[in-house]
């Protein structure tokens, strides 16, 4: 019972400090303080960059090395897929448009076993399919209404407004994410889509026992070490395996693989294409903080909003960051930067200033500098440009109308990228 009472203090506790802190966030340009930017092309030890080979070979690796240590935490070590189970294989999904494939990846390792599971639609008009790759939030059951789609007994977080009581799904949540996934457009315009639900992975809660990390424990430990990987890398782990997969599957063109994200999951893609240079074009939908939002220019959620609201989604490392900015030896800029020179794209919206829109497009502007010295236009516009006004260089940039979410807006500006770097 004190247990119970205590962790309801403690969830009030957070709750009460997140609430706090949202009133006291800056929403007013004029009220950001002063803050200053690593330069991309200047390595830590003071030396210039001046060639694709010394950002690849020097600067590239001691930037990834310290949002690895200081951020989103290292992998302990490599687990390979265990073993693949092809659920089935239709070719007469969605009134016969499309193929759908449903997989299992497990992994294994001691006595513990854990079962991701994929959700291809690919269509049948393309022999090896282009294909978006995006992690979901409820479950593969809740992007489309297909009564087909297996349903997940994985923990998911509770919302009864569509039948998920006591962490468990029911029929009743089915579709009830589809309009964040326009899956017959994607497919009619020569896509696949590609989505696994994210907790398969790593449950998004503040519990380190389940999920993949308790595969790596030594001992007595109950929780990653101070420099290991959170949820968020975690995430990107699972993306990478999934990968893994793809590129044994035949209907998939595995050369052409744009990982997209939404929110958290946004940060995740882009750690996944940071971290893994399979994927062939990255796309961060409105990621904020610890996404695609510069950390130093504080404006919406900070760096200790974050560790307060999710103190599982970054490394622990990165606590000593919080109201402590400017310690920080990167910035998200130089996050963007490592996708270099894959296609980028980072988008915003008008109603969602607690991800700091301006410091998304700021990352992406300054991340151009890489883009250039590989003979590249990163992004066309210097200024942020107006809204529902997308542009498009080898990184693309959008601010729309609306609020936080994935939108078909969004996903026709995707599609239209996609045709530019792809086709």
């Amino acid at each position: 019972m004190k247990q119970f009472v205590f962790i309801l203090f403690l969830t009030f506790l957070i709750s009460g400090n997140t609430n706090a802190q949202r009133e006291t966030t800056i929403y007013d340009e004029s009220k950001v303080p002063e803050y200053q930017l690593p330069d991309l092309l200047t390595r830590f030890n003071g030396r210039k960059v001046k060639s694709e080979k010394v950002w690849d070979t020097k600067r590239r690796p001691e930037i990834l090395k310290v949002f690895t240590d200081e951020v989103y935490g290292k992998v302990p070590e490599n687990l390979k897929i265990s073993d693949v189970k092809v659920w089935e294989t239709s070719d007469n999904a969605l009134n016969g448009l499309a193929i759908r494939k449903q997989i299992s990846l497990f992994f294994t390792k001691n006595d513990k076993n854990l079962e991701v599971t994929i959700l291809m639609y690919l269509p049948k008009s393309v022999n090896k399919a282009p294909v978006f790759l995006a992690l979901n939030f409820t479950g593969n059951h809740t992007v489309c209404s297909d009564p087909n789609i297996r349903l997940t007994e994985s923990w998911v977080e509770n919302n009864p407004s569509i039948g998920i009581i006591n962490n468990r799904i029911t029929e009743q949540s089915r579709g009830s994410n589809s309009d964040s996934y326009p899956i017959e457009e994607i497919i009619k315009a020569g896509y696949g889509l590609v989505t696994v639900y994210y907790g398969d992975i790593d449950p998004d809660k503040n519990d380190f026992s389940d999920g993949i990390e308790p595969f790596f424990y030594k001992g007595n430990q109950t929780k990653p070490n101070q420099d290991e990987w959170g949820s968020i890398a975690a995430w990107s782990w699972g993306l990478s395996r999934v990968m893994d997969y793809l590129e044994t599957d035949q209907l998939v063109d595995s050369k052409k693989v744009a990982v997209l994200g939404h929110s958290r999951l946004g940060k995740t893609a882009l750690w996944a294409g940071a971290t893994d240079q399979r994927f062939a074009i990255i796309i961060s939908n409105e990621s904020g903080c610890g996404g695609a939002a510069l950390s130093k220019r504080i404006f919406g959620e900070t760096v200790q909003t974050i560790n307060t609201s999710f103190p599982h989604w970054f490394c622990d490392n990165f606590l000593k960051y919080n109201s402590n900015e400017e310690q920080l030896p990167v910035d998200q800029h130089m996050l963007l930067a490592l996708i270099a020179p894959r296609p980028l794209y980072v988008a915003s919206a008008e109603g969602d200033q607690w991800a700091d829109p301006h410091g998304e497009f700021l990352s992406a502007k300054y991340a151009s500098a890489i883009y250039e010295l590989f003979g590249l236009e990163g992004l066309p516009v210097k200024e942020m440009p107006e809204v529902n006004l997308p542009v498009m260089g080898t990184i693309g940039y959008h601010i729309r109308s609306g609020k936080h979410h994935l939108t078909a807006y969004d996903w026709e500006q995707y599609l239209k990228f996609a045709d530019k770097h792809f086709k």
